[in-house]
């Protein structure tokens, strides 16, 4: 398959994930026990997720009043998934995982979302027990997080309100203690919590025993006011059914309930739901019948601290962005095989010679054409780009959790550069990807007879999910490359100008190291004119523009390490696939790289056309 062969050379000739091995954590692995991760996850994926993409698609979830209904074959994908162990992963031996790399973790996952983003996997699940193992007491991982990574109990993220959306200071839902000891409750201080939560995928389901809610709520004051702002959130733990302090469950339904399904563009055959926290559905007595029992709320345990429940949160989120470029980059690259599929089978039109198009000659291939092989070499350069890129961060993720004291700092600084990059720019460019499929296919691709308009559908998503692209482009220019005085941004600065370095003193990548340098250059330069006058208003204008230049010129540093890597391997280029892998860096920065003039300089100049326009004009 041709996803294998790239991760393959991603993993094994690019970032060297051998080499971790010799770090403690990893000795017990080898590049065989990691290919042997790989070999189950493509078959799992093979066999139980990519032939029912669109059986899911057609069969949304309902609810039957008792319960949410899905196929069977999401219910056989789940299991099969379970128990393959992905779910503890990276975990260490002791909580049952295998104590893989995340870079390997992330590459087997890749298999999944490829096959079926819309049947999911255990990102959620997965991520919230990484978040309890960090933040969680022992009880709590105990109970809860090891429960999640085998399988028994799954888990989901509850920030977004129906008033609040985005704006999680907005957020209204409230805890308060439950009777006179609340805080002596071994799993966790107790709290009643009442409000709703919007757009929670996997909210409810019946793939396990027991769904772990990480729910964001408000601790009010002495006086009953809620705190404004981030600062008055806290993190608590709601499961859907009680569970005793054995992890088993003690028959008790939680006063979580479902209050609608969401019905959505794409990812249709995962639920996404509106949760109701204490609406008296399924009332529970307090434990010691204080004035806050007996039904008044749904229970929840306390996570860290009251009042640094963001902080915590971000510990999932950031996972979760992450997971969302990833899930971004497979359904590009599921598009791109699709349409380069069709391509070399489509006979239509005939080519261009000297006099005209002789139409006396048989047709050829549409991918004998130059505007088809434009379409497919736009979406070879995103989807391959946004997946060594996403392999990069893994990485990081590896270096900063098993490095040395340094180099694990510099890979938390570049990780916090990157990750709005990780999320957003595959986000953007596969979903073009995923539209260049559709346009391959013509009018056939716009019909359900072929799987590109699903991929299209399914992708919409991420560029909302888990932090719209406002979002990510403020938190990119607003804070992350000004973070610590910019020293992230510094280092990732350096790391271009090495890879510069090295391809320029090749022949055929010099002009490529040249047009990254100045590249480089003319970002620097934007960040420093948006911020010039120091106000926020007009340094974030045109973060969005911002984020586009500054991912493309990732983009482009990637690419070149990706030529390196390949030179490297095959410096004769007597392989198709280091032909194909130099070309689409080629691609890249003839056709894609010269695009962030365009977009920077709006940034320098801060252009105020949007901000100031009058709203009545529209």
């Amino acid at each position: 398959m041709k996803l294998r062969a790239t991760l393959d050379f991603l993993l094994n000739d690019w970032l060297r994930t051998t080499e971790l091995t010799q770090r403690p954590r990893f000795a017990d692995h080898s590049r065989e026990t990691f290919d042997a991760v790989l070999d189950t996850c493509e078959r799992i994926a093979r066999e139980k997720f990519a032939p029912f993409n669109r059986l899911v698609d057609v069969e949304e979830p309902r609810f039957d009043g008792e319960k949410v209904i899905l196929p069977q074959a999401t219910h056989d994908a789940a299991k099969a998934y379970a128990e393959s162990g992905m779910l503890s992963a990276a975990q260490d031996f002791e909580m049952g995982g295998m104590q893989l790399p995340y870079s390997v973790e992330a590459a087997a996952n890749a298999f999944f979302a490829c096959a079926s983003v819309s049947i999911g996997s255990g990102m959620l699940t997965t991520g919230n027990a990484n978040l309890l193992m960090v933040h969680g007491t022992e009880l709590q991982k105990s109970v809860f997080a090891k429960n999640e990574f085998n399988g028994r109990f799954s888990g989901t993220m509850c920030l977004s309100e129906p008033q609040a959306g985005s704006s999680l200071s907005d957020i209204t839902t409230r805890a308060v203690p439950d009777g006179a000891d609340f805080a002596s409750e071994p799993l966790g201080a107790r709290y009643r919590l009442r409000g709703n939560k919007m757009w929670i995928s996997s909210g409810e389901h019946e793939l396990s025993e027991n769904i772990v809610h990480l729910v964001l709520a408000k601790i009010p004051d002495a006086n009953g006011a809620l705190v404004p702002g981030t600062r008055g959130i806290s993190l608590f733990i709601v499961p859907k059914k009680l569970v005793g302090l054995d992890g088993q469950l003690t028959g008790v339904r939680n006063d979580v309930a479902l209050a609608g399904l969401n019905h959505k563009l794409g990812w249709r055959g995962t639920t996404n739901t509106l949760l109701n926290f204490g609406e008296g559905k399924f009332p529970v007595a307090g434990a010691d019948g204080g004035p806050y029992g007996n039904g008044a709320g749904a229970i929840g345990y306390l996570v860290g601290k009251p009042g640094e429940g963001l902080r915590c949160m971000f510990h999932m989120m950031n996972e979760a962005r992450i997971g969302v470029g990833i899930a971004a980059t497979m359904l590009g690259l599921a598009g791109y095989y699709a349409s380069l599929d069709y391509a070399k089978n489509r006979p239509q039109g005939r080519p261009i010679g000297a006099g005209g198009k002789d139409a006396s000659q048989p047709q050829v291939r549409i991918i004998e054409h130059s505007d088809v092989k434009r379409m497919l070499l736009a979406q070879k350069s995103y989807g391959e780009g946004a997946l060594a890129l996403a392999m990069y961060c893994a990485r990081l993720v590896d270096e900063q959790h098993t490095a040395d004291a340094q180099t694990a700092d510099d890979a938390r600084l570049l990780l916090e550069v990157l990750t709005p990059i990780a999320k957003s720019w595959p986000s953007e460019w596969c979903l073009e990807a995923n539209s260049l499929a559709i346009q391959i296919h013509g009018g056939y691709g716009y019909t359900r007879d072929f799987p590109v308009e699903q991929y299209w559908r399914d992708n919409r998503l991420n560029m909302i999910h888990e932090g719209a692209h406002g979002i990510q482009a403020m938190d990119l220019l607003g804070r992350k490359v000004l973070m610590e005085n910019g020293r992230g941004m510094q280092l990732l600065a350096a790391r271009m100008q090495a890879t510069a370095t090295r391809a320029a003193a090749l022949p055929s990548l010099s002009a490529h190291a040249d047009a990254l340098r100045t590249a480089l250059a003319q970002v620097g330069a934007a960040t420093q004119a948006a911020w010039s006058t120091g106000a926020p208003s007009e340094a974030l204008a045109n973060a969005v523009p911002y984020m586009q230049a500054f991912g493309h010129t990732v983009l482009a540093w990637i690419w070149l390490e990706v030529s390196l890597a390949a030179l490297h391997q095959d410096p004769q280029q007597s392989h198709i696939d280091t032909q194909g892998r130099l070309g689409a860096a080629r691609f890249f920065f003839h056709y894609e790289l010269p695009k962030i003039g365009a977009w920077l300089s709006v940034v320098q100049t801060r252009d105020m056309t949007c901000a100031t326009f009058p709203e009545d004009a529209f």
